[in-house]
């Protein structure tokens, strides 16, 4: 007995399971022609299929297959990658990451836990600070979020920015080369000046809370912006045509039906295949404390099909038709929120404080509007993406392309991809491949 009288209970007993069988990985170049097999065998334990599949999307492989089952205690599962190109993996370190990440070492690393919510700040973390941002979005506002940030002296190390359904959240990693990058002055100050500039509500039907968070930055960066944007219930925005628009380019179709003879719900989604689009789902229905029993995914080039057998974490299926519309909603909302129409900036150069100031500056000044953005550094060089439409949600004429040619052109590398969701091709075109995530580069080498 413990003292008090209470039951003594073994913290290391509930991984002595994982550590007696620890988690079995293979990845297999030999059994399938056009595919790698990444096969995982592991004692059952919340939250393994998220952090399997976050793995595979972080390193941006594309999965074209996947079995799931975990019935009985036991999870095991097998998923069909390849990479960008279409080729198997072959890359001895790739496959060497994805041995290590899901193996017994991986598994048995302590869990990363999110800072708990509160209202207004930052965490300093190492050598930088994360802060999340999130509000009511509106044209021109990551100018000046990058303004505030670059005035205060602070460097934009890494970042992912996301909108939908006029909801605009943020994760930004921070530092810069003077001793004071953690001084309480000014990340206060910093805090202050974000915090009037996000303050903006909606109408009486539609309004957003602007505020910025507390982040231990060590949250996977991109589940973080779903959880983010789920808080503030984007799910909920009704009668939005870009909306109906962007789903209905996706041949976006969600159904949930029942297995009465094993109580489960089996939710389907068929769509026009994407990257991460197994991520995304697989978080949302984590994130709703829905299990994922059994799941068979499958792409038939442009649609997939993915197939759910779930049960919410106190056994019950979706019971009634308010949880289903619900469950509906939020993975309509999380797969949209990832879809980027409109034109895709691709900009290199030196990284120094202000760089992202002034890029976002000169976007806003040619009346465009940013939907998605991606930030990260390697070594001294800044790499960015914008997903950028003009200020009405218009594609981007050739105009406003050559004057963003001769502003930015002379100091940086820029390359301008235009999305297949714009062309009037009903059939995805050859520049349908995922895009570098830098937002998961970052993640995957922060101290933890």
């Amino acid at each position: 007995m413990a003292p008090g009288g209470l039951p003594y209970f073994d913290p290391d007993y509930e991984s002595l399971s994982i550590r007696i069988n620890p988690p079995r990985v293979s990845v297999d170049n030999d059994s399938c022609r056009e595919c790698t097999l990444v096969k995982v065998d592991s004692v059952n334990k919340p939250g393994i299929l998220l952090e399997v599949v976050q793995i595979l999307a972080d390193l941006d492989l594309i999965i074209t297959k996947a079995y799931i089952s975990s019935d009985g205690g036991w999870f095991m599962d097998v998923f069909h990658v390849t990479d960008q190109q279409g080729n198997k993996i072959t890359d001895r370190m790739t496959i060497e990451y994805i041995e290590k990440a899901l193996g017994p070492k991986g598994h048995t690393a302590s869990e990363t836990k999110s800072w708990s919510a509160k209202r207004v700040g930052v965490h300093s973390m190492g050598d930088c600070t994360a802060i999340e941002l999130v509000g009511r979005d509106r044209p021109g506002l990551l100018s000046e979020i990058s303004a505030v940030i670059a005035n205060q002296q602070f460097n934009v190390a890494a970042g992912e920015v996301w909108t939908h359904n006029r909801r605009i959240a943020c994760v930004v990693y921070l530092n810069d080369d003077t001793t004071a990058s953690h001084d309480p002055a000014r990340l206060s100050a910093m805090e202050e000046q974000l915090k009037h500039i996000l303050q903006v509500c909606g109408d009486d039907d539609d309004k957003v809370a602007a505020h910025t968070n507390f982040s231990m930055g060590l949250t996977h960066i991109d589940r973080r912006l779903h959880q983010m944007l789920f808080a503030e219930m984007d799910y909920e925005v009704k009668g939005l045509t870009s909306e109906a628009d962007c789903a209905g380019f996706l041949d976006l179709k969600i159904s949930i039906d029942r297995c009465l003879e094993k109580d489960y719900s089996v939710v389907t989604v068929r769509c026009r295949d994407r990257p991460k689009l197994m991520f995304d789902i697989v978080c949302t229905l984590t994130d709703m404390q829905y299990v994922v029993f059994h799941a068979t995914i499958s792409s038939d080039s442009p649609y997939a099909t993915q197939e759910y057998y779930i049960r919410h974490a106190d056994g019950s299926p979706v019971n009634t038709e308010g949880e289903e519309e619900r469950v509906i909603r939020c993975l309509q909302a999380a797969i949209l929120r990832r879809v980027s129409e409109g034109l895709s900036l691709e900009l290199c150069a030196k990284d120094r404080v202000g760089l992202l100031s002034e890029v976002t500056r000169v976007l806003r000044e040619n009346g465009l509007s940013v939907s998605r953005a991606g930030v990260t550094t390697v070594g001294e060089q800044a790499v960015n993406i914008f997903y950028v439409r003009d200020a009405s949600g218009n594609p981007v004429d050739t105009k406003t392309i050559e004057r963003l040619r001769k502003e930015i052109g002379h100091t940086m590398m820029l390359n301008v991809k235009r999305s297949p969701s714009t062309s009037n091709s009903t059939t995805p075109q050859a520049s349908n491949k995922p895009s570098f995530s830098f937002g998961s580069l970052f993640e995957r080498f922060l101290p933890s």
